[in-house]
């Protein structure tokens, strides 16, 4: 809710959101993850802002054109604020009409989305699609959760999985995400009262987003201050802190990050202006720049809030 709050204050029109920088709108995201999620956000507001007069469209095959939005967010759209008897098929709705309509399509290849669509399109209410799709979504996160409680569930009369105990096995998902793991080396340089920091490319994640200036491998200590003085050029740093490993857990990558502190000259800031991307920023600065958790939690440890 902080966050909803925070984004209808800034942008109270889909044409305050159009017009705000991305830097603006990717702050007021941070801390929400999937930062692709605010930049899509972003473009569409312009879209619709410039392309179709400021009106939303009203309809599920008109709201799927838009970037960002696939089936699932266009259906839920269109049922909640547009009553279009268009079903919602998320995580939640696949365990709850699996197992009580018995559906052993395996959820994790794509053609099983359709054997759901065909049987919620015959139940779904066409007087309430909103409240039929927000019932199904909420009654899996809760009463039919991966551990269910199927004494309290109001379904479980006619309920196909408990009849037959296969609460566990149903749905059935075979696909599973493969967790990629990185080590993450930071080298947080400063200046006097300023930091260096610079904005990170949109084709990774925190896309958007500033961080300090990074080092990437299963390395240890003394080869990454090795690697930052060939890199970087640096004249004698000052290695003040190097932090304990954090681990990061994303939805599909552990990170495990270190900080290195280390206090270098004027004239190393200027060499690295010339030749990175870093910028210096102060205190103030930083705040309002647009960062990852895992950077804000370690500007936190420091001091910087």
């Amino acid at each position: 809710m902080p966050y909803w709050e925070s984004f209808i204050h800034n942008f109270p029109t889909i044409i305050d959101l159009a017009n705000a920088p991305e830097e603006q709108v990717l702050r007021l995201w941070q801390g929400l993850g999937y930062y692709s999620r605010a930049r899509n956000l972003h473009y569409t507001a312009k879209y619709v802002s410039n392309e179709l007069g400021g009106v939303f469209p009203n309809t599920y095959s008109e709201i799927l054109k838009l970037k960002g939005i696939g089936p699932y967010t266009a259906a839920a759209i269109a049922s909640i604020c547009f009553n279009e008897p268009e079903p919602v098929v998320d995580g939640n709705v696949f365990r709850f009409a699996s197992r009580y309509f018995g559906i052993k399509n395996d959820i994790s290849k794509a053609s099983s989305r359709n054997t759901f669509l065909d049987v919620l399109k015959e139940h779904i209410n066409p007087d309430n699609p909103g409240i039929f799709n927000q019932a199904m979504m909420e009654y899996g996160a809760t009463t039919c959760s991966p551990s269910p409680s199927c004494d309290e569930c109001e379904f479980s009369i006619n309920c196909f999985a408990l009849k037959e105990g296969l609460q566990s096995e149903l749905p059935i998902k075979s696909a599973k995400v493969k967790v990629r793991q990185r080590h993450l080396h930071y080298l947080v340089l400063r200046s006097g009262d300023q930091l260096l920091l610079n904005q990170r490319s949109t084709d990774d994640v925190w896309g958007g987003l500033y961080d300090f200036y990074l080092i990437e491998g299963n390395y240890d200590e003394e080869e990454i201050l090795h690697q930052t003085k060939v890199q970087l050029d640096l004249h004698d740093p000052i290695v003040e802190e190097i932090s304990e490993p954090i681990k990061h857990i994303l939805s599909h990558q552990k990170l495990f990050a270190k900080f290195y502190s280390l206090t270098i000259s004027d004239k190393d800031v200027y060499t690295l202006s010339q030749k990175t991307t870093l910028k210096s920023f102060s205190v103030k600065e930083i705040l309002n720049l647009p960062k990852p958790k895992l950077i804000v939690n370690y500007l936190h440890r420091i001091g910087i809030k």
